[in-house]
Formats: C-alpha cells, sequence, structure tokens
C-alpha cells in the first residue's frame, strides 16, 4: 500500500515570522531629535546608578562611625572625656558635641539645643546631598522620553504624507523609534524613584538617632553645667573678696 502525500491546504495561514527587536537598529535610523533625547536619557540613567551607589556607601560609613562614636560617648562620665572623645573622632555624632562645646559652653539649655539643632540640620544637608538629582530625573525623564514619542509619531505622519499610504512598512519604523524614546525614559525614571525613597529613609533614620544622641548629650552638658555653678556658689567667699560670678 502505497501512501500519497498529503498536499498542503492552500487556504491554511502561512508561518508568521519571528519579529526581534533591535534596540541598535532603531537608534541608528532615529532622526537626530531622537537621538539626543535617547543619549540624554541614557546618561541619567548611568548618573542614577552612580549616584546611588555613592549615596549608599557614604550612609553605610556615616553610620558605622556614628555607632561608633556613640559607643566610646556612653563611656564618659564627664564633659571633659566626653569633649576628648570628640575631638579624636570624625562622627557626624562628633561634630555635634564639638559644637556643643564652641558655641554652647556655659549656655541655658534653650540655647544648647539651638545649637544641637543646627548642627544635625548641617549633617542632615550633607547626608541629602544629590538627592535633588534623583528627583529630577524621577520626575522629569518620563516627560523626556515623552517629547522623544510626540516628535517619532509626528515623524511617522510627515512620512504617511510623503508617501501617500498608512502602510505598516511605513508607519511601524517611526512609531518604533518614538515608543522606544518612552521605554527608556521609564528605565531612568523607576530606579530613581526607587533609589530617592530608599536613601530617604536611610537618612531620616540616621538623622533620628543623632537626634536621639543629640538630646542625651545636650541634657549632659547642662547637668555638668549646673553642678559647676552650683559648686562654685557653695564657696564661701572670704571677707573683702568678691564671689566668682556663674
Amino acid at each position: 500500500m502505497t501512501l500519497l502525500p498529503i498536499a498542503a491546504d492552500p487556504a491554511a495561514p502561512a508561518e508568521v515570522p519571528t519579529v526581534k527587536l533591535d534596540l541598535i537598529g532603531l537608534f541608528q535610523h532615529a532622526a537626530w531629535p531622537i537621538k539626543i533625547t535617547i543619549g540624554l536619557l541614557i546618561g541619567c540613567s548611568l548618573l542614577v546608578w552612580i549616584i546611588a551607589v555613592l549615596k549608599l556607601m557614604q550612609l553605610s560609613r556615616l553610620r558605622y562611625t556614628e555607632r561608633d562614636f556613640d559607643r566610646r560617648a556612653r563611656h564618659a562620665n564627664t564633659l571633659n572625656e566626653l569633649f576628648e572623645t570628640a575631638r579624636a573622632h570624625s562622627a557626624p555624632g562628633a561634630r555635634v558635641v564639638g559644637a556643643l562645646y564652641v558655641r554652647g559652653a556655659g549656655a541655658q539649655i534653650e540655647r544648647l539645643r539651638a545649637v544641637a539643632d543646627r548642627a544635625i540640620l548641617t549633617e542632615g544637608q550633607g547626608a541629602r546631598a544629590l538627592m535633588w538629582f534623583l528627583a529630577f530625573i524621577a520626575s522629569g525623564a518620563p516627560f523626556i522620553g515623552l517629547f522623544g514619542t510626540v516628535y517619532g509619531i509626528m515623524d511617522a505622519f510627515i512620512r504617511i504624507g510623503a508617501a501617500k499610504t498608512a502602510s505598516l512598512p511605513v508607519v511601524a519604523p517611526a512609531i518604533g523609534e518614538a515608543l522606544i524614546t518612552t521605554a527608556i525614559g521609564l528605565a531612568a525614571a523607576i530606579p530613581a524613584v526607587f533609589f530617592y525613597n530608599w536613601i530617604d529613609k536611610k537618612v531620616g533614620d540616621f538623622v533620628s538617632e543623632l537626634e536621639a544622641g543629640a538630646a542625651e548629650w545636650v541634657a549632659m552638658v547642662a547637668e555638668q553645667s549646673v553642678l559647676a555653678d552650683t559648686a562654685i556658689s557653695l564657696v564661701p567667699s572670704r571677707p573683702g573678696s568678691v564671689r566668682p560670678r556663674a
């Protein structure tokens, strides 16, 4: 028995060819405004990762040095020991104690708190440096990508008018070039939003820890100052001598 080959059904749909997304090809054939937009977005994306790595390293170093200083400051029983510990350390808390030593000597507790708050504000501003750039990219990158998309769609309509046809071979390349800018804009904005929120949370925790430590140091300075004034006032004065003022 001989088997005859089955003839192909002419009505059967032909196999659809696999289309691959060629980003390099789309970039090479894009118009120069789209190329500039893509280059700007790629630069912003690289800056996001560079800033994020630098900020995370900075915060890790600040937290490590602050915890080391806080551990040493807990063993200080007098103001002289606390100030000597702060002088030999480079932690943010050491700079706060240094500000209390320089500007808060003999001051009331309200002034001591104001001096500590000012020093903490300076440390918080240093910890939040460059974060404005992450916020700018997070909010601006999608709109920059949208500009490229709008320009590409305008280019697609111009090609349709020149070719006098709306076939896919005419429209598809221009639309693909347009949409790729939006994709790159989102690729730059999404990590920027993530890193901004993450780093801002870490900075907030760091500033809270610094405020808690500063409250203890302010109380210690105020307490030692009161004890010193009390000791001076209890010293009996000699006849004809002047009692030293606090």
